[in-house]
């Protein structure tokens, strides 16, 4: 865009709202500047790939914690769709997870025949 490249975390379309939802992760704590980046993406999706029959693009920035009162005040000056949320890591994952998942060795697995295929290639 305009030259310079931008990527947007995840994006999706919410088939029964029909709009587009893009949501920016960060690893740290939520500043308010971060609303600024989330509001360029909603602008850019709207002026780029959403049709006119679309509703508004949604926001959701994901944070590893969030100032409630600073987030509202931040949030506040905007038109757009958008809010901020914490996320929670977990050190394990459910049973259920985990039984759909590969293990750490099968995945070194087709890793190294993949590699190897590779190699064989050149």
């Amino acid at each position: 865009m305009g030259g310079d490249e931008f990527f947007i975390d995840l994006l999706f379309y919410h088939l029964e709202l029909r709009c587009y939802v893009v949501i920016e992760l960060k690893g740290g704590d939520f500043k308010p500047e971060h609303l600024g980046q989330l509001s360029f993406y909603l602008s850019a999706v709207d002026g780029e790939i959403k049709r006119d029959d679309d509703a508004p693009t949604i926001g959701l920035l994901l944070c590893r914690k969030r100032n409630r009162i600073v987030a509202e005040y931040a949030t506040k000056a905007h038109n757009s769709p958008l809010g901020v949320a914490e996320y929670m890591l977990t050190e394990s994952l459910p049973r259920e997870l985990q039984e759909g998942l590969p293990s750490i060795e099968d995945i070194e697995a087709s890793l190294s025949v993949e590699l190897a295929g590779e190699k064989d290639d050149d």
